[in-house]
């Protein structure tokens, strides 16, 4: 190991100047909380329930119903996930049968705010995107043709 290196895999100092960003604030290690905790956000269940809970309260059947493809057992796990991360609040009223209801937390709430700017990112450059993927099918699809005897 060169002098001056450390042998800690989560000790990394940049000597390139990165105008305040850390370019491994994001650790690809398995056990990194930050890569947990974005794992679960991100996921695309994830990101439908909470654009869907924004202001509103709505049963798990209403969310099913609303979420195209999501199986029952796939939403339970995800609202799990995030009632666990605090991020949805789980209600059941006393009634029978018993009614169960979702809604954002505050901490969720914040999280929505963020996932809303990503959204309008997208809506913004779709066009662009869909213009960079079709030149870049283009580009593959000739190579392909040249190297195909």
């Amino acid at each position: 190991m060169e002098e001056g290196t450390s042998e800690s895999p989560s000790h990394r100092e940049s000597t390139v100047d990165q105008g305040g960003a850390d370019p491994f604030q994001w650790d690809t290690r398995e056990d990194c909380q930050v890569r947990q905790i974005l794992d679960r956000i991100a996921d695309k269940w994830a990101l439908l329930v909470i654009a869907l809970l924004d202001n509103r309260r709505l049963r798990f059947t209403e969310l099913r119903r609303e979420i195209d493809g999501v199986s029952q057992r796939m939403l339970t796990v995800t609202l799990r996930s995030l009632e666990r991360d605090g991020l949805v609040k789980r209600t059941v009223h006393p009634v029978v049968p018993p009614r169960v209801e979702y809604e954002l937390t505050s901490l969720g709430r914040t999280l929505h705010t963020t996932i809303q700017s990503l959204v309008t990112w997208t809506e913004a450059h779709q066009k662009e995107i869909a213009a960079a993927r079709t030149a870049y099918d283009t580009r593959a699809a000739q190579a392909a043709e040249a190297t195909t005897p």
